[in-house]
């Protein structure tokens, strides 16, 4: 992949009002323009709230905004029609597309079943606390209104390992089901709570083999429906991983295509695991390098007290840097959401040098940085907040300087605690390329830096704007390059 770069084209608080696909139909063109080369889009089938939904909520992963259930036809992105006319339009583009797949749990069952439960302590979900006992559990999915089109399949609790809900008492706990396929929990890779395996709703078992048929079954008739490029697989730490690598074998054999896959692994504080799961999966699978977006925010909450030169310790793109999809922000981590670990304003220029403009990773730009965002929601104190996100200034300079510049040897100068730098050579293929990235989270200073003697004598300008004067690259390929305090600057060939 020659510098390609993703974008994650929505955010959790994107208005409802079923517009999202034909916005990224309009938008596709631009965003390629833009040095993007690779769009992820959120859940495409209906969720239990309907119109609303986010599509986390999985309630009828064959309803594309087709069928009036959950009280609308379309979903909250638009419906199945607008769907494959906007995937088409970015590939028209020149953009790859990414399909989020949600296949943790379901949500919103039609109707209600007598199952035979434990109870068990949140805290350790291998601590049970009751003997055997029935509840009634919504764990029957009948799909009343697609009416058995496309498939036939009817989900019960034979297809569940756990729910948190006792409709007959009106009980909220997290309970075990016992089926014919298990009684207890799926084996996980998180140990979190004893076992991480329940994490909302009903906890879909991939014991079952019916249930690992029937979405192998759905995987297909999904892509033939709407052609996408790759997945980004939702809450995979919560999941038999062994079901991942039998999915992704079986299309990937049966449409003899790769299907870029990333995973959500969200364990910014446990690299072993993230590595325990590539390994499980046999490296078929990146990851979103949840490590280094919590050194971002480490970084800028921090500020001159954080060692820059260790932003890269203990993340997977320095471990893994093949597998790692590098980030600043997703819509998990972005203010009032339940991962909230949202990176400050003014440290995110840096922290997308720090992953656009480098060697290593795959990188993922947010879209509020691309486009803003304002809405209202209750924080963890429980009021109602008011967020306003403003468009990143800087963003798509930094976007044509990794398209275009970034390129060839990279050596780094990672010389004081508050300012670093790198020099990417350039190289024969990209004309003009070559540049110095220079970061401080001190105060203004400067770095001196070998550009190469290729370079010398050549006239170089700070790409982002902050310094108007130019500088002459000397004879010996040297240069003095300055930076603004809580800055970065990229100085490159004045074209």
């Amino acid at each position: 992949m020659e510098n390609f770069t993703m974008l994650q084209f929505f955010e959790w608080y994107y208005p409802e009002d079923g517009s999202l696909w034909n916005h990224y139909a309009a938008e596709a063109q631009r965003l390629k323009s833009l040095g993007f080369d690779a769009v992820w889009l959120p859940p495409a089938h209906k969720g239990m709230e309907g119109g609303s939904a986010s599509g986390y909520d999985s309630y009828d992963l064959y309803d594309l905004g087709e069928f009036d259930q959950k009280g609308s036809v379309r979903t909250k992105y638009g419906t199945k029609d607008e769907l494959i006319a906007a995937i088409k339009a970015g590939q028209q583009a020149g953009l790859q597309v990414y399909s989020d797949i949600v296949l943790n749990h379901m949500g919103g069952a039609d109707e209600k079943e007598v199952v035979t439960v434990r109870e068990v302590t949140p805290e350790n979900r291998n601590e049970f606390v009751s003997e055997p006992r029935e509840i009634e559990a919504y764990t029957r999915f009948t799909f009343p209104g697609r009416g058995g089109k496309y498939s036939q399949f009817i989900w019960d609790h034979q297809c569940f390992s756990g729910v948190d809900y006792n409709a007959a008492t009106q009980e909220t706990a997290i309970y075990s089901i016992q089926n014919e396929y298990g009684d207890g929990w799926q084996d996980v890779l998180d140990l979190e709570n004893g076992n991480f395996d329940y994490l909302m709703l009903s906890d879909i078992d991939f014991r079952n083999p019916h249930v690992r048929e029937e979405l192998k079954r759905w995987g297909e008739w999904y892509y033939e429906t709407v052609g996408m490029d790759g997945f980004r697989l939702d809450a995979i730490k919560h999941m038999d991983p062994q079901f991942f690598v039998e999915w992704l074998d079986h299309l990937r054999n049966k449409y003899n295509r790769e299907f870029y896959t990333v995973g959500e692994y969200w364990a910014p504080y446990d690299l072993p695991a993230m590595h325990e799961y590539i390994e499980a999966t046999g490296h078929r699978i990146s990851l979103f390098d949840a490590p280094l977006q919590a050194n971002f925010f480490r970084a800028s909450k921090e500020s001159s007290s954080f060692d820059l030169r260790a932003v890269f310790e203990d993340t997977l793109v320095q471990t893994h840097p093949g597998l790692a999809v590098t980030l600043v922000e997703n819509h998990d981590t972005q203010p009032l959401q339940s991962l909230e670990q949202t990176v400050e304003h003014w440290f995110r220029p840096l922290a997308y040098a720090l992953i656009l403009l480098r060697e290593s990773g795959y990188p993922c730009v947010f879209y509020t940085d691309l486009y803003g965002s304002k809405y209202a929601d209750k924080g963890n104190d429980g009021e109602l907040h008011d967020v306003t996100l403003e468009k990143l200034e800087g963003l798509e300079a930094l976007l044509h300087i990794r398209k275009n510049m970034a390129y060839g040897q990279q050596t780094d100068y990672f010389k004081t605690q508050e300012s670093i730098g790198w020099v990417r050579a350039g190289d024969e293929e990209h004309e003009n390329s070559g540049c110095a990235v220079v970061l401080s989270i001190g105060g203004e200073t400067a770095r001196a830096m070998q550009l190469g003697e290729k370079h010398a004598g050549k006239t170089f300008v700070d790409y982002m704007g902050h310094f108007d004067h130019e500088i002459v690259i000397q004879e010996d390929g040297w240069a003095e390059l300055p930076v603004k305090g809580g800055s970065v600057s990229v100085w490159a060939l004045k074209v």
